[in-house]
């Protein structure tokens, strides 16, 4: 059952400053779910257990994977003049000129499965990460990638269920692009039906990074209620990836399946030192991102973003 405590906020639509490109964002109000899955559960592994209660707060969330159509303008940076003035109002005061930018990738990392419209993949969580303080610094407003307990509290949709329109695997046809109708490619974004939160492409097409260090017995840890948590990073690997892809059976996207990121990712990459900003051997791997209606303060907003990358 799901418990909501705050109130429901606008969804809108984030101008990217300097472009024509708008990306939606839907509010998702906080409340209360059962995360992981019982041992019951067709596809259940171990690491999604025990089942437990977390409590998260309101956030909104990209209503679409990201596609390359916004994600190439971070790694270009041709916009970077364009960012908004600050005000005392605004979320985050950090000035453009001091985030990171992604290396330009030395292989076309669509590998021609397409670009506009298409969810951008094979990027590092490192990558993803300053993804999101770039948008964060072009537009005010306070960005991250979800917990991983926020992507499965959205995924679900108010569901317990193994996915979430329900139990039938066979159904999948409607809501996810997966091995058995993705024609061995993903597909463009929101071309199959939203959950009942009107998020798109949460089952399959790529899966989506998360910000947790993943722990195989990170719920055995948890007792009683757990509000908002997030197993902060300590190392590059394993991060938690969710949400399955265009290459995966259905067990791989169910709402509580845990996928550990891999430095076999890279084994074809042709950069020495291998590349800290792309996964050369990881098509399937994408994200979405979050804005907490709760902003952190400044002293906080860095640990979201600002990752070692020596770790």
């Amino acid at each position: 059952m799901i418990s909501f405590f705050s109130l429901a906020q606008e969804n809108y639509k984030e101008q990217i400053p300097g472009n024509e490109y708008r990306l939606p964002m839907q509010f998702i109000n906080g409340g209360s779910f059962k995360m992981g899955s019982p041992k019951s559960e067709l596809g259940h592994f171990g690491d999604e257990g025990p089942q437990h209660d977390v409590a998260v707060d309101g956030f909104w969330m990209s209503q679409y994977e990201v596609t390359w159509d916004l994600y190439n303008l971070f790694v270009s940076r041709e916009l970077d003049g364009n960012q908004i003035t600050k005000t005392e109002t605004s979320e985050v005061k950090l000035n453009v000129d001091a985030v990171s930018g992604a290396t330009t990738p030395y292989v076309e990392m669509s590998f021609g499965m397409g670009i506009e419209g298409y969810p951008a993949i094979c990027m590092t969580q490192l990558a993803a990460v300053k993804f999101c303080e770039w948008l964060s610094a072009m537009t005010g407003k306070f960005y991250r990638l979800p917990t991983e307990a926020e992507w499965e509290y959205a995924c679900r949709a108010g569901s317990n269920d193994a996915f979430s329109f329900g139990e039938d695997a066979e159904a999948l046809d409607d809501y996810a692009w997966y091995a058995n109708n993705s024609n061995d490619k993903y597909q463009p974004v929101g071309t199959k039906k939203p959950n009942t939160w009107g998020l798109y492409d949460m089952h399959g097409n790529v899966a989506e990074w998360t910000l947790d260090q993943y722990l195989p017995t990170a719920y055995r840890q948890r007792k009683g209620e757990v509000s908002n948590p997030f197993q902060e990073p300590s190392k590059i690997y394993p991060k938690v990836v969710r949400g399955g892809s265009w290459m995966d059976s259905p067990k791989r996207l169910r709402s509580a399946s845990r996928r550990p990121s891999s430095k076999k990712w890279k084994m074809r990459d042709p950069q020495i030192p291998k590349s800290e900003w792309w996964h050369t051997d990881a098509p399937f791997v994408g994200f979405r991102v979050v804005r907490p209606y709760k902003t952190p303060p400044e002293s906080e907003q860095k640990k979201y973003w600002n990752y070692e990358l020596t770790k």
